[in-house]
């Protein structure tokens, strides 16, 4: 280990993390509604020296344009912070890594917390709260990062960026719109929840919507009708099997190596207006996979052939499948680059020990490959995220950002 990284790692300030960590995880900032929380971010890193810029994207002009990723959620304006050394974000001509790292966040539900879902409890060594893990403590991890390195008079191989962004969980608007009006860097590293694998392949994701007609008829003629929750039977069944297909033969050995790289679900149903009455329509709302090293087209392509060939030659509608929402398309970057390398080291330096990782769902990473940025994930392990009880171990989210400090002092690749 170089002095120059020892003294970034002596500099962080584990009291102040746990404190800005709770913070933030105490201001509610689901998807849509992010201001407050930047706004407290970019106070916080001023306070801690670094520069920032609070940037105010043209919602409009992000939406017309034709590579945008979809959006799911409602908003009527979109955020985003930088925050980086002093001077340093400015493009100067010297190699850039940027920490990316969203901070909005699913709601809280309706089931009852343990602690309150904004409560940002520390209990037993972990900090609860919505968005705690998914992924409060990575932005706030990166920020200490940087802000170790800053307090220690450190100059790092690279101009390091905090890309602290909006919506992320319904598509990727922000880093999206981050990267529209900057795109100059040389590798990023985002501190989603991987319980420290570092990601180096990660599945894409599409939402489907489909619409199944029947033939209504009164309960007492039912023959006369036929029932489009029938029809629809046929269809789920077919997309069971498609998800079998999906999973029998797995080209990359990151995705090979998970349970179930390429979940199909289907999430929503409504059909039906009267319990007397044979149903005439059927709607149903889903997600597929975008394999690793397949296109968004292609996927779904993928999954309108299963569907259509369920219904095929019964006489009736062929089923009618659009794809609203999100667009999560794959991603992959080589473990053996000089950027994963590095996050391999420093994890394994700090964990005892690490391997590149596949993850079966979406991310802002694909954003920053589509790009051809490097790009990694790797962070604390994903306790109860999107679900009740959420929560972060307290020293996982101070291991992040000694990850980050190891990674900096050495980007891009060794020192």
């Amino acid at each position: 280990m170089s002095a120059p990284e020892a003294a970034a790692l002596a500099a962080l300030d584990p009291d102040e993390l746990v404190a800005d960590l709770a913070a933030l995880v105490r201001i509610p900032s689901v998807t849509g509604d992010e201001r407050a929380a930047l706004e407290h971010l970019a106070e916080r890193a001023r306070a801690l020296g670094l520069e920032t810029a609070l940037d105010t994207h043209d919602l409009a002009a992000v939406r017309a344009d034709p590579e945008q990723p979809g959006e799911d959620g409602e908003r009527d304006e979109l955020l985003g912070l930088r925050a980086g050394l002093p001077g340093g974000l400015a493009d100067r001509g010297r190699p850039r890594l940027a920490l990316c790292a969203h901070v909005d966040v699913v709601p809280a539900g309706t089931a009852s917390w343990r602690h309150g879902a904004w409560s940002a409890t520390v209990d037993d060594g972990r900090l609860h709260g919505r968005g705690s893990a998914d992924m409060k403590a990575g932005v706030v991890a990166a920020l200490h990062a940087l802000a170790a390195v800053h307090r220690a008079g450190v100059r790092p191989p690279c101009d390091p960026v905090l890309l602290a962004v909006s919506s992320e969980e319904d598509g990727g608007l922000g880093a999206f719109a981050a990267l529209r009006a900057d795109a100059r860097y040389d590798g990023c590293v985002i501190p989603e929840p991987t319980a420290f694998a570092v990601v180096c392949a990660q599945a894409g994701a599409i939402t489907f919507r489909g619409e199944v007609r029947g033939v209504g008829a009164h309960a007492a003629f039912r023959r006369e009708g036929v029932s489009a929750i029938d029809r629809y039977v046929r269809v789920h069944a077919a997309l069971a099997a498609l998800e079998v297909r999906l999973n029998a033969a797995v080209d990359d050995p990151l995705m090979a190596a998970l349970a179930l790289p390429y979940p199909v679900l289907v999430g929503r149903l409504a059909a039906g207006e009267w319990a007397s009455t044979v149903p005439d329509r059927l709607t149903f709302e889903g997600r597929a996979p975008v394999r690793v090293g397949e296109s968004v087209e292609q996927a779904r392509a993928t999954v309108e052939a299963a569907v259509v060939a369920a219904l095929d030659g019964d006489g009736l509608p062929p089923v009618t499948l659009t794809w609203p929402g999100a667009r999560f398309a794959s991603a992959r970057t080589s473990p053996e680059h000089p950027l994963a390398r590095t996050v391999l080291e420093a994890t394994a330096q700090e964990r005892g020990s690490a391997a590149p990782g596949g993850v079966p769902w979406g991310a802002d990473m694909r954003l920053f490959a589509a790009r051809g940025i490097p790009t990694v994930m790797v962070g604390p392990r994903p306790h109860a995220i999107h679900g009740v009880d959420e929560h972060v171990v307290v020293a996982e989210a101070l291991a992040t950002a000694r990850i980050l400090v190891r990674t900096l002092c050495r980007f891009p690749g060794g020192g």
